[in-house]
């Protein structure tokens, strides 16, 4: 059984307190810690760490799942890096995740907004849009299905600690690529250097395609993995080298 580490064991109190917190006090500080769409109006850029400890208030999986991770795969890797090293890590995964989530949900935005301009409408006809949630204007040639994706890019703010999760099990997978894991409904572990590449795959699979399982925030797991490839896999490789 792996001990809590300093790092780990302050940002999983962290995130408990930020769990907890709004339902003792009976407030939603969804609009302010959540991340937002850039363009909406409750965005802000503090929003990109404080969105590292929210979770979802519907249930409590949501967070177990995260903090597990962030234990199980954390653990080692700050007995190896140092608290300091780790924590580095841990919100530049984070932050780097939420960035590229942005950047992706921003890109996708502005093709549908491109889409309706060319229709005719104005910025006005189209902010009203997003406001009231409906529309009957023939000019619209668009899917309600692709309509209704412009909506939540543009109202849907992402929550939790999950890219900064896929960051540090990325870098568990590059320290640990032999390491056996498993998942509920797979009998057999599997090499974490073949098991972790497999779930990020299925991440841009989802993201890429209709077929998303649930309101997940693909996007941010992969740039979560990405930044934590980089870092992780930079430090690996210079960590011998004697300047």
């Amino acid at each position: 059984m792996n001990r809590l580490t300093e790092a780990i064991k302050h940002l999983i109190i962290i995130n408990v307190i930020f769990f907890i917190a709004p339902q003792l006090l009976q407030l939603d500080f969804t609009n302010m810690l959540a991340l937002h769409f850039p363009k909406n109006e409750h965005f802000g850029f503090w929003q990109y760490v404080t969105h590292i400890f929210m979770h979802d208030q519907r249930g409590i999986g949501h967070i177990l799942f995260n903090m597990y991770g962030l234990w199980a795969f954390g653990t080692p890797l700050e007995q190896i890096w140092g608290k300091k090293k780790f924590i580095f890590f841990y919100f530049s995964a984070g932050i780097g995740a939420g960035l590229i989530y942005s950047l992706v949900n921003y890109y996708q935005f502005n093709s549908i907004y491109e889409q309706l301009t060319s229709f005719g409408l104005t910025a006005s006809e189209i902010q009203n849009i997003l406001d009231i949630g409906s529309y009957n204007d023939s000019r619209i040639l668009i899917s309600n299905e692709r309509m209704i994706k412009f909506y939540s890019l543009f109202h849907t703010p992402a929550v939790g600690a999950s890219g900064a999760v896929y960051g540090v099990l990325v870098a568990f997978g590059l320290y640990f690529k032999n390491a056996k894991l498993g998942l509920l409904f797979i009998p057999v572990p599997i090499a974490a250097k073949y098991f972790i590449p497999g779930i990020i795959a299925f991440d841009l699979f989802f993201g890429m395609t209709k077929y998303s399982i649930g309101n997940i925030a693909h996007f941010a797991h992969i740039g979560g993995a990405l930044i934590g490839f980089i870092i992780a896999y930079y430090w690996k490789k210079n960590q011998f080298k004697i300047s």
